[in-house]
């Protein structure tokens, strides 16, 4: 199978994939919700098998990075518009379905340029939150020692910063977002939302809480957001966010 390809081929591969699942499923008692999870998740196999095949043909031709990446892109895309087509074969979407399900493929399509980097970069793990709050605790207490202040004082300051830490319950706060990665020494701190609508409430302050925390940590911590949907469509919350300057 010579790679690269394009886009029709790609869509004609996996719909004479499509259709074999499509036929089989056919013979099945599953309902409609399975019939729909097992296209998806079947398709999902074979677009994978593509992409073993992409990787290995890259290594073989010593492929740079971009036409890798423009490789991944381009069948990612594709195996996008044959689920949606099958899926709705199945089960015909409805207008929230069609919209939900768009936003659950945008974060895997866009963290694909970052697996998979024209630019050098390092994927990294999120800190926890107990490391960021005894760093931050240490830091203060480090300050109000410096300070030209009675040890009566300092004590005194010390127990009140002590108190909204007393409120926070640490194992309730997930700082992990979509992706984190480093370039040049600074993190990144990324999150890919479809788009922000008038549900998203508490998702959005719940970003501006995880922001102000890897603001806290100093200059090297950035937060950025990719958002799918125009920003005048149906965005109310994106305004708060970036209005926040955080």
């Amino acid at each position: 199978m010579d790679y690269p390809k394009t886009k029709s081929e790609y869509i004609d591969l996996l719909r004479n994939e499509a259709e074999k699942i499509y036929s089989d499923l056919l013979k099945t008692k599953f309902d409609l919700k399975k019939k729909a999870s097992e296209m998806n998740k079947r398709l999902k196999i074979a677009k994978d098998f593509q992409s073993s095949k992409i990787l290995e043909t890259a290594k073989i031709r010593c492929w740079q990075n971009e036409k890798l990446l423009n490789e991944l892109l381009l069948l990612t895309y594709s195996s996008y518009i044959v689920m949606l087509e099958y899926r709705n074969e199945i089960w015909p979407y409805e207008y929230m379905t069609f919209s939900r399900r768009i936003g659950e493929l945008w974060e895997p399509f866009c963290k694909l340029p970052f697996f998979y980097p024209v630019n050098e970069l390092k994927i990294i793990d999120v800190p926890a939150f107990q490391e960021i709050q005894d760093k931050i605790q240490k830091d203060a207490i480090t300050f109000i020692e410096s300070l030209a202040l009675d040890e009566k004082t300092k004590n005194e300051l010390k127990e009140k910063y002590e108190i909204p830490w007393t409120m926070v319950d640490s194992g309730g706060i997930n700082l992990n977002l979509d992706l984190h990665f480093e370039q040049n020494k600074i993190h990144y701190n990324c999150d890919f939302k479809s788009g922000f609508s008038s549900n998203e409430k508490g998702n959005t302050n719940r970003l501006l809480l995880v922001a102000s925390i890897f603001k806290s940590l100093g200059q090297n911590e950035k937060q950025i957001i990719f958002v799918r949907q125009r920003e005048k469509e149906n965005n109310h919350y994106l305004q708060t966010l970036k209005n926040s300057k955080l």
